[in-house]
């Protein structure tokens, strides 16, 4: 590819993980360019974020849509107006529609606080509490219509300490989501990661996850 690799984000809060993708262009450690930026939530940090960085923004309300599917079809429609090459679901937080997510095969990724296959959906840092895990960790995965069930990329660990709440879990980990992330879009932007009916890394098919050392 002769130009950066064109990126679109959905987020629904805050925009965290928004922001270290941003902050890893803008050092000169991912060569990419932002397409566009959209949420379900027209008060979402992530759009202020985006606005902010000069990304265009769009965000649509689900209850102007008569189902779900046309909701995620239109939302995704822009994503595809935009001339993104690779949508990154940054904290987006609903279900997509099986046929919607269909024609992103292997174009779209999402960040889960959690060690996928464990924990797919909500609460997962309560989740790995109530198990008494002594590891928690973030994954990055290729979408697809089985929930957080994709391919699963890279994930980064943490320790689980004696006393640790989900206030302590999250904030450890955010730390790390937000160098894993912008590693992952990197290793795509880069070629190193490619999908070919499965994802490929150095030209070989992806067998286990990678860590953020492999990536970098």
């Amino acid at each position: 590819m002769n130009r950066p690799l064109r990126v679109a984000a959905l987020a629904s809060g805050r925009g965290s993980n928004l922001a270290a993708l941003i902050a890893a262009r803008d050092a000169g450690r991912l060569p990419v360019e932002f397409t566009l930026v959209g949420s379900d939530k027209k008060q979402a940090g992530a759009l202020a974020i985006a606005e902010a960085a000069g990304i265009p923004t769009v965000a649509l309300s689900p209850k102007d849509y008569a189902t779900r599917a046309a909701f995620d079809a239109a939302l995704f429609d822009r994503v595809a107006d935009s001339g993104a090459d690779l949508l990154v679901l940054a904290g987006y937080m609903r279900i997509v529609d099986a046929a919607v997510v269909a024609a992103w095969a292997g174009r779209a990724i999402n960040v889960h606080p959690s060690l996928l296959p464990k924990y797919r959906g909500l609460h997962t840092h309560r989740r790995c509490l109530e198990a008494g895990d002594t590891e928690h960790g973030a994954s990055v995965h290729f979408v697809t219509a089985e929930l957080d069930g994709g391919p699963v990329i890279a994930q980064a660990r943490i320790p689980v300490h004696p006393g640790d709440s989900e206030d302590d879990l999250a904030g450890q980990l955010l730390v790390e989501e937000h160098k894993l992330l912008p590693a992952a879009v990197g290793a795509i932007a880069s070629g190193r990661l490619r999908w070919q009916g499965g994802p490929m890394f150095d030209g070989r098919p992806l067998t286990h996850p990678l860590t953020l050392a492999n990536l970098l």
